[in-house]
Protein backbone atom coordinates (compact mmCIF):
# COMPACT_ATOMS: atom_id res chain seq x y z
CA UNK A 1 0.00 0.00 0.00
CA UNK A 2 1.08 3.57 -1.30
CA UNK A 3 -0.27 6.86 -0.87
CA UNK A 4 0.98 8.67 -3.97
CA UNK A 5 3.32 11.92 -4.58
CA UNK A 6 3.04 14.35 -6.56
CA UNK A 7 4.25 13.15 -9.36
CA UNK A 8 2.87 9.95 -9.32
CA UNK A 9 -0.38 11.60 -9.15
CA UNK A 10 0.26 13.14 -12.65
CA UNK A 11 1.25 9.04 -13.73
CA UNK A 12 -1.90 7.57 -12.09
CA UNK A 13 -4.40 10.60 -14.07
CA UNK A 14 -2.95 9.07 -17.40
CA UNK A 15 -3.59 5.25 -16.79
CA UNK A 16 -7.39 6.49 -15.23
CA UNK A 17 -7.95 8.23 -18.93
CA UNK A 18 -7.39 5.04 -20.85
CA UNK A 19 -10.18 3.37 -18.94
CA UNK A 20 -12.50 6.18 -19.00
CA UNK A 21 -15.91 6.69 -18.54
CA UNK A 22 -15.79 3.86 -15.69
CA UNK A 23 -12.92 5.39 -14.34
CA UNK A 24 -14.30 8.95 -14.09
CA UNK A 25 -14.51 9.47 -10.48
CA UNK A 26 -11.19 9.02 -9.34
CA UNK A 27 -10.11 10.39 -12.48
CA UNK A 28 -11.69 13.61 -11.80
CA UNK A 29 -10.21 13.99 -7.88
CA UNK A 30 -6.44 13.17 -9.63
CA UNK A 31 -7.06 15.48 -12.49
CA UNK A 32 -8.10 18.55 -10.11
CA UNK A 33 -5.00 17.71 -7.96
CA UNK A 34 -3.12 18.02 -10.83
CA UNK A 35 -4.53 20.75 -11.81
CA UNK A 36 -3.41 22.53 -8.83
CA UNK A 37 -7.29 23.27 -7.66
CA UNK A 38 -6.97 23.34 -3.53
CA UNK A 39 -7.40 19.62 -2.41
CA UNK A 40 -7.72 17.96 1.17
CA UNK A 41 -6.83 14.46 -0.54
CA UNK A 42 -4.69 11.42 -0.55
CA UNK A 43 -4.68 8.77 -2.97
CA UNK A 44 -4.00 5.37 -2.12
CA UNK A 45 -2.63 2.70 -4.30
CA UNK A 46 -2.54 -1.48 -3.70
CA UNK A 47 1.03 -1.53 -5.38
CA UNK A 48 2.83 1.00 -7.29
CA UNK A 49 3.14 1.70 -10.39
CA UNK A 50 0.94 -0.86 -11.57
CA UNK A 51 -2.02 -1.03 -9.44
CA UNK A 52 -5.16 -2.30 -9.19
CA UNK A 53 -6.97 -0.37 -6.89
CA UNK A 54 -6.81 3.25 -6.18
CA UNK A 55 -8.62 5.27 -3.31
CA UNK A 56 -9.18 8.78 -2.75
CA UNK A 57 -9.79 9.48 0.87
CA UNK A 58 -9.82 13.12 2.72
CA UNK A 59 -6.48 13.94 3.98
CA UNK A 60 -6.32 13.04 7.58
CA UNK A 61 -4.76 16.31 8.67
CA UNK A 62 -6.34 18.70 5.73
CA UNK A 63 -10.04 16.98 6.04
CA UNK A 64 -13.53 19.16 6.70
CA UNK A 65 -16.58 18.04 7.62
CA UNK A 66 -18.28 18.90 3.95
CA UNK A 67 -14.81 16.46 2.40
CA UNK A 68 -15.53 13.36 4.27
CA UNK A 69 -16.44 11.33 1.11
CA UNK A 70 -14.44 8.60 -0.02
CA UNK A 71 -14.15 6.99 -3.40
CA UNK A 72 -11.85 4.43 -5.65
CA UNK A 73 -11.39 2.78 -9.13
CA UNK A 74 -10.86 -1.07 -9.05
CA UNK A 75 -9.74 -3.83 -11.42
CA UNK A 76 -9.64 -6.36 -8.82
CA UNK A 77 -12.11 -6.63 -5.99
CA UNK A 78 -10.86 -8.95 -4.36
CA UNK A 79 -7.94 -6.80 -3.54
CA UNK A 80 -10.23 -3.93 -2.81
CA UNK A 81 -11.99 -6.21 -0.53
CA UNK A 82 -9.02 -6.65 1.24
CA UNK A 83 -7.46 -3.49 1.80
CA UNK A 84 -10.78 -2.61 3.31
CA UNK A 85 -10.64 -5.58 5.96
CA UNK A 86 -7.12 -5.35 6.58
CA UNK A 87 -5.86 -1.90 6.43
CA UNK A 88 -7.07 1.03 8.50
CA UNK A 89 -7.11 3.23 5.27
CA UNK A 90 -9.73 5.31 7.29
CA UNK A 91 -11.87 5.66 10.41
CA UNK A 92 -14.80 3.42 10.00
CA UNK A 93 -15.78 5.11 13.76
CA UNK A 94 -16.36 7.94 11.96
CA UNK A 95 -19.51 8.95 9.54
CA UNK A 96 -19.02 9.26 6.15
CA UNK A 97 -19.61 8.96 2.16
CA UNK A 98 -18.61 6.14 0.33
CA UNK A 99 -19.82 7.48 -3.66
CA UNK A 100 -19.08 7.61 -7.36
CA UNK A 101 -18.19 3.90 -7.45
CA UNK A 102 -19.79 1.15 -9.93
CA UNK A 103 -23.32 -0.07 -8.30
CA UNK A 104 -21.52 -3.66 -8.90
CA UNK A 105 -19.67 -3.43 -6.27
CA UNK A 106 -22.27 -3.03 -3.62
CA UNK A 107 -22.40 -6.24 -2.48
CA UNK A 108 -19.09 -7.04 -1.21
CA UNK A 109 -19.10 -3.53 0.66
CA UNK A 110 -21.65 -4.62 2.52
CA UNK A 111 -20.18 -7.64 3.73
CA UNK A 112 -17.21 -5.37 4.52
CA UNK A 113 -19.57 -3.20 6.54
CA UNK A 114 -20.97 -6.44 8.30
CA UNK A 115 -17.26 -7.25 9.27
CA UNK A 116 -16.55 -3.76 10.49
CA UNK A 117 -19.82 -3.67 12.26
CA UNK A 118 -20.61 -0.06 11.06
CA UNK A 119 -23.69 0.84 9.67
CA UNK A 120 -24.18 0.95 6.17
CA UNK A 121 -27.28 2.62 3.98
CA UNK A 122 -27.67 2.83 0.11
CA UNK A 123 -28.63 6.74 -0.90
CA UNK A 124 -28.13 7.36 -4.16
CA UNK A 125 -28.13 5.34 -7.88
CA UNK A 126 -27.17 7.41 -11.02
CA UNK A 127 -26.49 7.50 -14.50
CA UNK A 128 -23.22 8.35 -15.76
CA UNK A 129 -23.36 10.56 -18.84
CA UNK A 130 -20.70 12.32 -20.50
CA UNK A 131 -19.17 14.15 -23.46
CA UNK A 132 -16.77 12.23 -25.29
CA UNK A 133 -15.51 15.23 -27.48
CA UNK A 134 -16.49 18.35 -28.65
CA UNK A 135 -18.33 16.51 -31.50
CA UNK A 136 -20.45 15.38 -29.58
CA UNK A 137 -22.35 18.42 -28.07
CA UNK A 138 -25.49 19.71 -29.91
CA UNK A 139 -26.12 23.20 -29.43
CA UNK A 140 -29.67 23.99 -28.74
CA UNK A 141 -30.99 27.72 -29.93
CA UNK A 142 -31.07 30.32 -27.90
CA UNK A 143 -30.97 34.52 -29.20
CA UNK A 144 -28.37 36.95 -28.04
CA UNK A 145 -30.31 38.73 -25.78
CA UNK A 146 -30.15 35.15 -23.69
CA UNK A 147 -26.50 35.07 -24.74
CA UNK A 148 -25.59 38.42 -22.84
CA UNK A 149 -26.81 37.32 -20.05
CA UNK A 150 -25.13 34.04 -18.92
CA UNK A 151 -21.88 34.84 -16.91
CA UNK A 152 -20.37 33.17 -13.95
CA UNK A 153 -21.33 32.97 -10.47
CA UNK A 154 -19.60 35.07 -7.72
CA UNK A 155 -19.10 34.75 -4.03
CA UNK A 156 -22.24 36.58 -2.71
CA UNK A 157 -24.78 34.37 -5.14
CA UNK A 158 -23.10 31.08 -2.67
CA UNK A 159 -26.43 31.52 0.27
CA UNK A 160 -28.94 31.62 -2.64
CA UNK A 161 -27.39 28.55 -4.56
CA UNK A 162 -27.02 26.58 -0.88
CA UNK A 163 -30.78 27.12 -0.29
CA UNK A 164 -31.89 25.83 -3.54
CA UNK A 165 -29.44 22.68 -3.54
CA UNK A 166 -31.44 19.65 -1.78
CA UNK A 167 -28.45 18.62 -0.32
CA UNK A 168 -27.95 22.11 1.24
CA UNK A 169 -29.60 24.52 3.54
CA UNK A 170 -26.53 24.58 6.07
CA UNK A 171 -23.25 25.41 7.31
CA UNK A 172 -21.77 22.06 5.60
CA UNK A 173 -23.55 23.04 2.12
CA UNK A 174 -22.76 26.47 2.23
CA UNK A 175 -18.71 25.69 2.82
CA UNK A 176 -18.87 23.31 -0.02
CA UNK A 177 -20.29 25.62 -2.38
CA UNK A 178 -18.28 28.76 -1.47
CA UNK A 179 -15.23 26.52 -1.98
CA UNK A 180 -16.62 25.64 -5.55
CA UNK A 181 -17.50 29.31 -6.97
CA UNK A 182 -14.21 30.61 -5.78
CA UNK A 183 -12.15 27.70 -7.34
CA UNK A 184 -13.90 25.64 -9.66
CA UNK A 185 -16.06 26.91 -12.98
CA UNK A 186 -19.70 27.93 -12.58
CA UNK A 187 -22.18 29.41 -15.07
CA UNK A 188 -25.01 31.16 -14.40
CA UNK A 189 -27.88 33.41 -16.20
CA UNK A 190 -28.95 36.56 -14.46
CA UNK A 191 -32.08 38.28 -14.79
CA UNK A 192 -32.41 42.20 -15.65
CA UNK A 193 -31.01 43.06 -11.53
CA UNK A 194 -28.20 41.11 -12.06
CA UNK A 195 -28.99 37.89 -9.94
CA UNK A 196 -28.84 34.68 -10.85
CA UNK A 197 -31.79 32.69 -11.80
CA UNK A 198 -30.60 28.99 -13.74
CA UNK A 199 -27.10 28.10 -12.42
CA UNK A 200 -24.78 24.87 -12.70
CA UNK A 201 -21.44 23.92 -11.04
CA UNK A 202 -18.58 22.35 -10.85
CA UNK A 203 -17.40 19.68 -8.37
CA UNK A 204 -14.29 19.16 -6.64
CA UNK A 205 -14.05 15.92 -8.76
CA UNK A 206 -14.92 18.14 -11.85
CA UNK A 207 -18.34 16.51 -12.54
CA UNK A 208 -20.92 19.21 -13.08
CA UNK A 209 -23.95 19.23 -11.23
CA UNK A 210 -26.47 21.45 -8.46
CA UNK A 211 -28.03 22.48 -11.74
CA UNK A 212 -31.06 24.33 -11.14
CA UNK A 213 -33.72 26.91 -12.52
CA UNK A 214 -35.68 29.53 -9.98
CA UNK A 215 -39.60 27.88 -10.48
CA UNK A 216 -41.03 31.87 -12.23
CA UNK A 217 -37.63 31.22 -14.46
CA UNK A 218 -38.43 27.55 -16.08
CA UNK A 219 -39.50 26.74 -19.66
CA UNK A 220 -37.60 29.32 -21.31
CA UNK A 221 -34.64 27.18 -22.12
CA UNK A 222 -31.88 28.30 -19.17
CA UNK A 223 -31.42 24.89 -18.40
CA UNK A 224 -30.29 23.84 -21.44
CA UNK A 225 -28.51 27.11 -21.86
CA UNK A 226 -26.08 26.83 -19.12
CA UNK A 227 -25.66 23.36 -19.66
CA UNK A 228 -24.23 23.81 -23.18
CA UNK A 229 -22.30 26.78 -22.52
CA UNK A 230 -20.47 25.33 -19.29
CA UNK A 231 -19.74 21.77 -21.62
CA UNK A 232 -18.24 24.60 -24.00
CA UNK A 233 -16.21 26.01 -21.43
CA UNK A 234 -14.98 22.74 -19.50
CA UNK A 235 -13.54 21.73 -23.55
CA UNK A 236 -12.22 24.68 -24.06
CA UNK A 237 -9.77 24.47 -20.78
CA UNK A 238 -9.40 20.94 -21.43
CA UNK A 239 -11.26 19.76 -18.64
CA UNK A 240 -13.65 15.86 -18.44
CA UNK A 241 -17.18 16.99 -19.49
CA UNK A 242 -19.10 14.43 -17.20
CA UNK A 243 -22.41 14.40 -14.32
CA UNK A 244 -24.04 11.90 -12.89
CA UNK A 245 -28.20 11.93 -13.02
CA UNK A 246 -30.16 10.25 -10.10
CA UNK A 247 -31.72 7.72 -11.78
CA UNK A 248 -35.55 8.87 -10.83
CA UNK A 249 -34.63 12.79 -12.62
CA UNK A 250 -35.97 11.58 -16.15
CA UNK A 251 -36.30 15.70 -16.46
CA UNK A 252 -32.56 16.07 -16.18
CA UNK A 253 -31.38 12.88 -17.94
CA UNK A 254 -33.51 14.33 -21.39
CA UNK A 255 -31.62 17.10 -21.11
CA UNK A 256 -28.31 16.10 -21.16
CA UNK A 257 -29.20 13.20 -23.77
CA UNK A 258 -30.81 15.79 -25.93
CA UNK A 259 -27.61 18.10 -25.47
CA UNK A 260 -25.23 15.13 -27.04
CA UNK A 261 -23.89 13.39 -23.67
CA UNK A 262 -24.28 9.49 -23.52
CA UNK A 263 -24.22 6.80 -20.89
CA UNK A 264 -22.07 3.89 -20.22
CA UNK A 265 -24.56 1.12 -20.68
CA UNK A 266 -23.76 -0.77 -17.55
CA UNK A 267 -22.09 1.49 -15.12
CA UNK A 268 -24.59 2.88 -12.86
CA UNK A 269 -22.68 5.02 -9.82
CA UNK A 270 -23.60 4.39 -6.30
CA UNK A 271 -23.42 6.39 -2.83
CA UNK A 272 -23.42 4.64 0.55
CA UNK A 273 -24.10 6.63 3.81
CA UNK A 274 -21.74 4.96 6.91
CA UNK A 275 -22.07 5.97 10.81
CA UNK A 276 -24.97 8.28 9.73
Amino acid sequence: MKVLQKDEVMAAENVLLKDLPKSFEVYGFLSAYNRNKPSKRQFIVDTWPDFNVIICRPDPELALNWTKKITFYCKDEQILKKMLLEKDLFDWSDPFILGGYDHSHTPMLKEVSSSRQVSYKPTTTAHLLYLPDRSHLITPAFDSELESRISSLIPSNVDLVNQTWKFGGNEQGYNRIKFQVSNLPSCCITDDQGQPVSWILVYEYLAIGMLYTLPEHRQKGYAKAVVHTMAQRLLDQGYPVFCYIEVENTVSYKLFKNLGFIEHPTYRAQWIEFNM
